[in-house]
């Protein structure tokens, strides 16, 4: 049993090198071409890993867009922590979740800043999909981050912060398409603006 362990051990250490490459590759090439137009052979030639080491790390290209669609949640959320562990105040904790998505339109993108990456994946995934899941997830943690900051701001508005936090994710959600179709981040910044506007009236 030792001697199995051990060889298994040593078999994932290796194959956590080429996993990370694919994984880095397929963020690449999946933001910049999109998720039908970007072959498995395209992710392994730019990882610089023959065909196999695709497959003994991912059951599936499903499975490698799968493990993308989750990186890109955890992207954001380290993003997101930063910025709130920075924050003074409630609202900035609460603007902390849109100035994540401002840092995530700064990234160096291959061929530019094309929106909310989760969301380009999603509109390309059929119904059911469990890539889309994973999308629908991340945006309703989102949205309860959103709520979570509004009771800490307003706690005597109750059920009510629920509601104000979905208009501040459909806010957010929108000036990222926006700020997608133009390539920079101006309708970021003007939708920061906005809700600060909002819960500071609160």
């Amino acid at each position: 049993m030792k001697t199995t362990n051990n060889h298994n051990t040593e078999a994932s250490g290796r194959r956590r090198p080429a996993r990370e490459k694919l994984l880095q590759s397929a963020a690449k090439l999946f933001y910049a071409d999109g998720l039908a137009s970007t072959g498995i052979d395209a992710v392994t030639a730019d990882a610089g890993v023959a065909k196999m080491s695709l497959y003994n790390n991912f059951a599936s290209k499903a499975d490698l867009v799968a493990a993308y669609l989750n990186e890109r949640h955890e992207e954001w959320l380290g993003l997101y922590r930063r910025r709130r562990d920075a924050a003074r105040t409630p609202i900035d904790r609460l603007l902390a979740v849109f100035d994540a998505y401002t840092d995530h339109a700064h990234f160096e993108y291959e061929r530019g800043f094309r929106g909310c990456g989760l969301l380009n994946a999603a509109a390309e995934l059929p119904v059911g999909d469990p890539g889309r899941n994973i999308v629908k997830v991340h945006k309703e943690e989102v949205e309860g981050l959103l709520a979570g900051h509004l009771t800490e701001i307003a706690p005597q508005r109750g059920a009510r912060n629920a509601a104000t936090a979905r208009q501040l994710s459909f806010l957010l959600e929108g000036a990222m398409a926006r700020a997608g179709l133009e390539g920079n981040d101006e309708c970021l910044a003007e939708a920061r603006s906005m809700a600060k506007d909002l819960v500071a009236a609160l």
